[in-house]
């Protein structure tokens, strides 16, 4: 049984057109990439497999299981949870007051979904900040918070949309570490990000996109050497950077 199997899958917003007719799957403990120009359908597509937006053809199959008509918090009671690029925690909240929201999905009892929050808190590197209330993060520390938000859930799928936009080279470095250490623990990641070496590094296969098709597919270094990706997206200053 595949893990994750998307077969077909459309979206259009009037004349436009976001997706267009998407197929990929994903096994198991798979972490893969989802790279492209913006624009390119990428978050639409996020949008679609987590059941914020409703197809307009086309299939999710989950664990074996069609995810056709159910919402956002249906699918993500059967493991497939995401963050979102504009993170927005509440900000009046402490820090581990928003991640124990999100852990009454799996505990319902106050004191358990706090022990749980807790430990996710800790895992993404928070603990010293959990009693703070999210309006004092940095930027670095809230895109760890939405990621705890979505940990604490406890999914089998982890949906990434651009974890390390705006984060300085130290602050992506850590962020790498962190979705890695997620992904060998067991959680599989599905990851759209724009900082191509962290992509790269992180990806063990990576999808393409543009102007919501699918251009290429495939490990990494093809992915990287494809004309087609060059051409789109990457440019080839990637290819051939310029002598410092």
């Amino acid at each position: 049984m595949t893990f994750l199997e998307v077969s077909g899958l459309r979206k259009r917003f009037g004349g436009l057109q976001a997706v267009g007719g998407l197929d990929l799957s994903m096994a198991e403990g798979e972490m893969l990439g989802m790279i492209g120009p913006n624009g390119a359908g990428k978050t639409t597509v996020f949008n679609l497999l987590s059941g914020f937006l409703a197809s307009d053809a086309g299939e999710v199959r989950f664990r074996g299981r069609s995810l056709r008509g159910l919402k956002p918090h249906g699918i993500c009671r059967l493991g497939l949870a995401r963050t979102f690029q504009i993170v927005r925690p509440f900000a009046q909240l402490s820090v581990v007051d928003n991640v124990r929201i999100a852990a009454l999905s799996r505990h319902p009892a106050m004191g358990e979904a706090l022990d749980a929050a807790r430990a996710v808190v800790e895992r993404v590197g928070l603990g010293p900040r959990q009693d703070d209330p999210a309006a004092g993060l940095t930027l670095a520390d809230r895109k760890r918070l939405e990621l705890a938000r979505a940990l604490a859930t406890e999914p089998s799928l982890l949906l990434l949309d651009e974890v390390m936009a705006g984060l300085n080279a130290t602050e992506i470095d850590a962020m790498v570490r962190l979705v890695g250490a997620i992904n060998a623990g067991g959680v599989s990641v599905l990851l759209i990000e724009h900082n191509m070496r962290a992509v790269m590094s992180l990806s063990h296969r990576i999808v393409v996109l543009s102007f919501g098709e699918k251009i290429a597919e495939g490990a990494p270094s093809a992915v990287a050497a494809d004309h087609r990706v060059i051409e789109a997206y990457l440019g080839e200053e990637y290819v051939h950077p310029a002598a410092p």
